[in-house]
């Protein structure tokens, strides 16, 4: 494949996003407007209670007063200069704010991805070749388990096993803010504190994969190319190497890109348990505090991450399965 046919699959695919995203953005505000509540009314309860005209005067200093086209028409415009408005809340940008969690979020993520999809695979892989046998089911058995088990569940159940009784893991946050680390060793704690809420959020997602590769992996071995395979003198070792396995990673693949989003609300569970300063914590602090400008930067901020990595997928898509052709 060339490089500027690729180049122009990708400008062609993120422009076709921009609907998408447009479209997220809308659902996203008007559902909000549907709480109950507003940010007026939880400062007003905060303080004990305030005057309808004090409470009208915030709505009118939060632009909350004005009908609810005019904001989402005033939101989008601000959109396109990649103004999210500011947190009233936290009295600072809203884009300076996602900046600052992203970070963490997508640590979290990324560990998480590599860990599940490279055991779930690996799992899934070594079942479909001992199908049938004491080891296919002890494989399937701790999926089934894994993904029957709520995240907070594991997670407080790490916490109590290896950070309380064994004292191996820190309980919580992304590293020892008073140890001064600097270089590799920040590095190194920042892995330590990582290893508990990563275990927690791929076993979930480490079983699916490993369902599916499987399912994928014994679905290949029964078509024909196989057959005509073992018939030109291939081993088995050799067309699962050179043909099986790289097909049965097509359906794996598509799944991790589906799953995206939901990863972003399952990190959501992990850092509260983990008390993890990502976007996941941040929406969660924010919807209790009625901060909707922050709500709606990150709403839009995980679109956008959702997007880029299915673009991401389609990419690799077509680097696994020379049969996929752009047009």
């Amino acid at each position: 494949m060339k490089g500027s046919t690729l180049g122009g699959y990708i400008l062609r695919r993120l422009w076709q996003t921009v609907p998408v995203i447009l479209g997220v953005v809308v659902v996203n505000f008007l559902l909000l407007q549907l709480a109950p509540g507003d940010l007026a009314t939880v400062l007003a309860g905060e303080a004990g209670g305030a005057s309808p005209e004090f409470i009208e005067a915030m709505r009118e200093r939060f632009g909350q007063d004005q009908p609810v086209y005019i904001q989402l028409l005033y939101y989008m415009g601000n959109l396109l200069t990649l103004d999210l408005g500011y947190s009233f809340r936290q009295s600072a940008p809203v884009l300076d704010l996602l900046l600052e969690r992203l970070g963490p979020t997508l640590l979290l993520m990324g560990a998480t991805l590599v860990l599940s999809l490279s055991l779930g695979i690996l799992m899934g892989l070594l079942s479909a070749l001992w199908v049938r046998t004491w080891k296919d089911h002890v494989i399937s058995i701790a999926a089934i388990i894994f993904y029957a088990t709520p995240l907070f569940w594991v997670g407080l159940m790490l916490v109590l096993v290896f950070s309380i009784k064994l004292d191996w893991f820190p309980t919580s946050g992304m590293e020892d803010v008073v140890a001064f680390y600097e270089g590799w060793d920040r590095v190194v704690d920042i892995a330590h504190h990582l290893v508990l809420p990563t275990i927690t959020l791929s076993l979930f997602y480490l079983a699916l994969y490993a369902r599916l590769m499987r399912a994928s992996m014994l679905e290949q071995r029964g078509l024909d190319y196989v057959t005509t395979a073992r018939a030109k003198g291939l081993t088995n070792s050799q067309i699962t190497r050179r043909h099986v396995f790289r097909n049965a990673l097509l359906p794996v693949v598509t799944m991790a890109g589906i799953q995206t989003g939901a990863l972003l609300g399952g990190s959501v569970v992990v850092e509260a348990v983990f008390a993890w300063p990502g976007l996941g914590q941040l929406a969660y602090q924010s919807l209790f505090a009625r901060d909707y400008n922050l709500l709606l930067g990150i709403f839009f901020l995980s679109a956008c991450l959702v997007v880029l990595v299915n673009l991401l997928v389609d990419i690799i898509y077509v680097m696994l399965d020379p049969r996929i052709r752009i047009g």
